[in-house]
């Protein structure tokens, strides 16, 4: 198993060659990740892993001088990659459509929580940028979680915190995230 953390040690210093050892490296749960996501989107969404895979690595180029603290930094960093590729997918289609609205995304399947059907990728969006502005740790947890599919140890170890306390947030965080969901669907 290839030594992620080196690799991205290697790639922040400078080491083009780190990054394609990287790429290979992660690839495939990259795709996986991707995969899981789109398949929220209730097949309204014409980009396809792959692609998501690319466009995530062609904008984390950018971050190459970042100081990476190991495979789940670097998987968070990619998930908010993730997101805004999809919320921009997201945006575009809802402007392309006519009279606006777009397919909803089934998000009790990728939280576990219950909320209505209707909820999609850009209620979750503005929900996670208004928590954000309240909370910006714990919003990074739901990131993490959701966007990332980090486990709840993993989540911890990027936000320096005890697991005790990310899984605290992280039922603190559901319930908040639920309930802004739920007005958004309501009042729309």
């Amino acid at each position: 198993m290839p030594d992620i953390t080196g690799l991205l040690r290697k790639w922040s210093e400078g080491d083009k060659r780190s990054f394609e050892e990287l790429i290979a490296a992660v690839y495939e749960e990259l795709r996986v990740l991707a995969r899981r996501h789109l398949s929220r989107e209730s097949g309204a969404l014409t980009l396809q892993p792959t692609a998501l895979v690319h466009e995530t690595f062609l904008r984390l180029v950018g971050l190459n001088r970042t100081q990476w603290a190991g495979r789940a930094h670097f998987f968070g960093a990619a998930a908010q990659v993730m997101r805004r590729v999809l919320v921009e997918e997201a945006r575009r289609r809802r402007s392309l459509k006519r009279g606006g609205g777009v397919e909803p995304d089934e998000l009790e399947r990728a939280l576990p929580v219950v909320v209505d059907a209707d909820i999609d990728l850009l209620d979750l969006d503005r929900a996670l940028e208004e928590f954000e502005a309240m909370d910006p740790a714990r919003a990074r947890l739901i990131e993490l979680r959701f966007f990332a599919g980090l486990s709840i140890e993993e989540t911890a170890a990027v936000l320096e915190v005890s697991v005790a306390t990310a899984n605290r947030d992280w039922v603190l965080v559901r319930s908040w995230l639920h309930k802004r969901l739920r007005d958004a669907g309501g009042g729309a």
